[in-house]
């Protein structure tokens, strides 16, 4: 995750924001392709490229792209990001201060609403934070509060392990002392030391509120939430479709065009892009290999296709829990250097995908070339194989078969099967280990295999920014403990570091103490950059104003129905 969002780094770099002219051509099924009046016109509906959220729709418990994406515009947050530069900017909060960096108050607007009617108070704000951060919850966001006074009372580690059979104990609290509701609509914040980014953090899903009614049934609220956002819920049917409306009672500034949108579900994205190109759906922010080759999605899709920049990686990681497919150090650097990516990212994504060399996207603040990853990250097969052949004498065997798993629900084979011929080709004949790519069949499966630690043998990954900051691809990833390392990596001193970073109260020294944290990486290379996205996307003949976010998906306050 995401599957969150700083600032003037991205100044200049807005993805395209296009008034899509009519196209001609198309098919005739449901959904009306041809000539004639807008189909989209009868009722305000839109159809939208969507997956299947893992967990549902509690935002402390979402960590993952198909959820995120979702809840990010059916809750409002205290801030929002800038569809056009990804500046945090104020939504729900009315004021946000500090003095210090330390203690914030936080006063919200008058006047906003729960989709059922009541008042989003300060200690709807509250009762989420400590809820979320409450370890016996269970919630996936729940480290994110970790710089909260009070969090370790509410907050206690598994003494073997998220798989071991013995139980955390019980916290001594179930809120955390730095959180204070002053009054309907103010609370206070004071973090254990000061934090300079955030501020920009609290646009992030996992800060979101949560109404009373949420706390009456939180099992039932997963999957028919009462929400606050430019789009209320309205169902979810199970890997089919999504169907948000707009919220009439949306106190934003800038209103939905659009009555309801329909996030419908793909077993794959060449079936979305068939429906792209004959106009029965109306957006998608993933192009397929198959037709990125020679740029065919340009002359098929026409003005209505998009391209631009997006804060999003590719990387893929290592089940460091799993001592067969953890590997060693050497042998995980062995393949990082037999990955040709720049052969894969002209090839397969037709240069839609850039190199990387590190483990940050070039659109945020602390991004810096060349990258920490350096010579690991560049493809050199007889380097590979003498790191393959230290490995080895260090004593680690690798399986005769290594998979690379992908989820099959979107465009990862072509790219998975030519990186594993990559590294076994670098690798040669004699290696003793092949390398294959192995498909799950739906992402919210992928998913839980990930989290439920049971991976066996590297699997993709990859990070959309939560807010364009170098902190934002390393404490939620790298940090140990952090909700979305999913190999479960740890390292101390990295750790020491990423605290530097976070409690520098100056910003120039925070990004350099950051950039030092991320060239640790290298000693133990238990995640391996792939390379960074470009945007390629479309959207059908009935829409316009389509606008793509620096994050790399749609702004659902920019779709509007054509008039004719």
């Amino acid at each position: 995750m995401r599957v969150a969002k700083g600032a003037q780094i991205v100044a200049g770099t807005a993805l395209l924001a296009l008034g899509v002219a009519a196209c001609g051509g198309g098919g005739s099924s449901t959904g009306g392709s041809g000539g004639g009046s807008n189909p989209r016109a009868a009722d305000g509906t839109v159809f939208i490229r969507g997956c299947e959220p893992q967990t549902g729709f509690v935002p402390g418990n979402i960590n993952e792209v198909c959820g995120g994406t979702i809840n990010q515009f059916v809750f409002d947050q205290l801030i929002k990001y800038n569809s056009d530069t990804a500046a945090p900017e104020l939504s729900q909060a009315e004021s946000i201060e500090s003095p210090d960096n330390k203690v914030w108050t936080i006063k919200l607007k008058p006047g906003l609403k729960w989709s059922d009617g009541s008042p989003v108070t300060a200690k709807n704000y509250v009762d989420a934070w400590n809820y979320t951060a409450y370890s016996p919850n269970a919630q996936n966001g729940g480290w994110w509060f970790g710089g909260v006074e009070g969090y370790s009372d509410v907050a206690t580690e598994d003494p073997d392990g998220p798989d071991g059979p013995k139980e955390a104990p019980k916290p001594k609290s179930d809120k955390m002392s730095g959180l204070e509701v002053i009054d309907d609509l103010t609370f206070k914040v004071t973090l254990t030391a000061p934090e300079a980014v955030f501020r920009t953090k609290l646009g992030y899903t996992t800060f979101s509120a949560l109404p009373d009614a949420f706390f009456k049934d939180p099992k039932a609220f997963v999957s028919n939430p009462v929400t606050n956002g430019a789009f209320k819920f309205v169902k979810w049917d199970h890997n089919s479709q999504i169907v948000v409306e707009a919220n009439p009672d949306y106190a934003g500034t800038e209103k939905p065009k659009v009555k309801k949108i329909v996030y419908k579900m793909y077993k794959d994205d060449d079936a979305a892009y068939a429906d792209l190109v004959s106009n029965n759906l109306d957006f998608t922010e993933l192009i397929p290999p198959s037709a990125l080759a020679g740029d065919k999605w340009k002359s098929d899709l026409g003005d209505r296709a998009i391209e631009g920049q997006q804060g999003v990686i590719q990387t893929v990681t290592f089940p460091l829990y799993d001592k067969e497919f953890g590997g060693n150090a050497d042998f995980r650097k062995a393949i990082s250097m037999a990955i040709d990516r720049k052969t894969i990212t002209e090839k397969i994504f037709n240069k839609g995908r850039t190199p990387l060399d590190g483990w940050i996207s070039p659109l945020v603040d602390g991004y810096k070339t060349p990258g920490a990853c350096g010579e690991l990250c560049a493809y050199d097969p007889a380097k590979a194989k003498e790191y393959l052949a230290k490995a080895k004498a260090a004593g680690y065997t690798p399986p005769k078969e290594y998979p690379i798993w992908y989820n099959g629900d979107s465009a990862h084979k072509e790219w998975v099967d030519a990186t594993a011929n990559s590294i076994n080709q670098a690798f040669g004949p004699d290696a003793g280990v092949t390398f294959v790519g192995k498909a799950v069949p739906t992402f919210a499966e992928f998913r839980d295999i990930i989290t439920s630690h049971k991976m066996k043998g590297l699997f993709r990954t990859g990070w959309q920014m939560d807010y364009p900051h170098i902190e934002n691809f390393l404490n939620p990833l790298f940090k140990t403990g952090a909700g979305s390392n999913d190999g479960l990596f740890s390292d101390k001193e990295l750790d020491a570091k990423l605290h530097e970073a976070d409690t520098a109260t100056d910003p120039a020294d925070s990004i350099a103490k950051y950039q030092e944290a991320e060239a640790m990486l290298t000693k133990e290379m238990n995640c391996i950059p792939l390379w960074s996205f470009g945007l390629q996307a479309g959207t059908s003949k009935w829409v316009t104003g389509v606008k793509v976010t620096p994050f790399g998906v749609l702004d659902p306050l920019s779709i509007a129905i054509k008039e004719a």
